[in-house]
């Protein structure tokens, strides 16, 4: 039986917001958001949880870690910051993989509040947007990116060394 994270990614909402990501960014020189940059973003986000003893568990991290990114295209296509599209996306997606209310809610607000760090409800929230936002960041390589000094991040923000 698949565990509910791989029922995210085998969801078909989720297969067919990732193949209009995949095609919105298949020009793009800057850090794309596909499945590598999910996966990694979960895994890193896991290891910090272990790391620090934070009670998240890894369904939770990964959940959240594989949906934060998948309001791309409303944000390519009409502007819609990314976050609150896809904590809307999410919600449905989560409710079909079989995540309670609680768990739903818990991380359609870590993708809300995972860029800025604001609009948190709770302190599951927060402690999951936090770990969701240092992931996310941790997961670009900008130490060996082509676009490194086309890049709009400030240098004193750029991955210069792997971590994780």
């Amino acid at each position: 039986m698949l565990t509910r994270y791989n029922r995210i990614i085998n969801d078909p909402e989720f297969i067919r917001a990732m193949s209009l990501i995949n095609e919105c960014e298949k020009d793009r020189v800057f850090c794309g958001h596909g499945i590598g940059h999910l996966t990694d973003t979960a895994r890193i986000g896991y290891i910090l949880i272990l790391e620090n003893n934070i009670p998240i568990s890894k369904d939770i991290i990964y959940a959240a870690a594989f949906l934060h990114d998948i309001g791309r295209t409303s944000e390519y296509k009409d502007g819609t910051p990314h976050n609150i599209a896809g904590a809307q996306l999410a919600g449905d997606i989560l409710s079909r993989c079989g995540y309670d209310a609680d768990e739903i809610s818990q991380i359609t607000q870590a993708i809300l509040s995972h860029r800025a760090m604001t609009k948190k409800s709770s302190a599951d929230a927060d402690i999951l947007s936090d770990v969701l936002h240092k992931a996310d960041k941790l997961s670009r390589l900008c130490c060996s990116c082509s676009a490194y000094e086309l890049c709009n991040w400030p240098d004193n923000k750029k991955n210069n060394t792997i971590q994780y």
